[in-house]
């Protein structure tokens, strides 16, 4: 932490776990397992779809394209963790603080934006079958995806650039294991509450918008299975959408209780768990989850271990 005059704070010490530090190592170790696991399987996800020409459909695009955002979002968090654990090393300058607050929220809005255009792009698939053709080609999903990647950049900038203008003269300790906006916010000596609302009508925003529109597609999914005539395809994809629920369940769920509320005050060390759950229970489940039952892709990956044996 370097100061000015005593004053003006140039850093911040990131609190971590502090209740379960004497533990660092095996949390390093678990959290490292977790974190390989994790960019491994979106890795995977990513080769096979650009790799086999069979995956090369406006499902799969846009299921690469969330897995490598996964990867960006995850990295943006666990590596500091990782040291957090391992060495201690908490603290973390005040310009690289805000580029991780603004790298999480920006690789996070992403990932919600195109979780509801898969949501929407399954809807279409199982509810209008013969229009899914020339209404989600190759050209609508890279659209799609320009669409998810600029928005949040135009929302969250603004954001950002007005917390890098805060003057922070008082307590230096976040109680976090990352720079997130709301306990950054709160150690600030400036008058943060039109940052408050922003972040809090911004964070709604992204949040509730990708919400809605994901419940509005799955519920047309599930009426449209309902309809199914065999018992048997109603089981087969009552399976699917409820391992895809989970996990939507889990994210959704955690990020509501962390941002969609006025004061950013409370409850942080409930927060911090709720974290967790997004920066390292999720992306280690997502892999499994969209690929577990997709017999293209155990296909698909069964070719390349055996072109990959045949090389070898």
């Amino acid at each position: 932490m370097e100061v000015r005059n005593e004053t003006v704070i140039r850093g911040f010490i990131l609190e971590g776990f502090p209740t379960i530090q004497y533990l660092g190592n095996l949390f390093f170790l678990v959290h490292l397992l977790a974190y390989v696991a994790s960019i491994t399987g979106n890795m995977v996800i990513i080769i096979i779809t650009w790799v086999d020409y069979r995956l090369q459909t406006p499902m799969y695009i846009l299921l690469s394209t969330f897995s490598f955002f996964e990867c960006c979002f995850i990295t943006t968090v666990v590596p500091k963790l990782l040291s957090i654990f391992l060495s201690g090393r908490q603290t973390i300058s005040f310009t690289a603080c805000v580029t991780q607050a603004f790298s999480f929220l920006f690789f996070g809005s992403i990932i919600f934006f195109l979780m509801a255009v898969m949501s929407l792009d399954r809807y279409l698939a199982i509810c209008k079958p013969l229009h899914y053709p020339t209404i989600m080609n190759l050209k609508t999903c890279f659209l799609l995806v320009m669409i998810c990647c600029a928005l949040p950049f135009s929302l969250i900038t603004g954001l950002v650039v007005k917390v890098f203008q805060l003057s922070f003269c008082g307590p230096h300790v976040i109680p976090h294991f990352f720079c997130d906006l709301g306990p950054l916010i709160h150690l600030s000596c400036s008058d943060t509450r039109s940052i408050e609302m922003l972040a809090f009508v911004l964070t709604s925003f992204i949040l509730l918008t990708s919400l809605i529109i994901t419940i509005i597609a799955y519920s047309n999914i599930v009426v449209t299975i309902l309809q199914l005539p065999s018992a048997k395809e109603k089981k087969k994809a009552f399976s699917t959408c409820s391992s895809h629920l989970i996990v939507l369940s889990l994210m959704y769920g955690s990020c509501v209780f962390i941002y969609v509320k006025p004061k950013q005050t409370n409850r942080m060390d409930s927060n911090r768990e709720a974290a967790l759950v997004n920066t390292v229970v999720t992306p280690l489940l997502n892999p499994v989850i969209y690929t577990l039952r997709n017999k293209q892709v155990h296909q698909a990956l069964r070719d390349a271990l055996s072109w990959v044996s045949g090389l070898l």
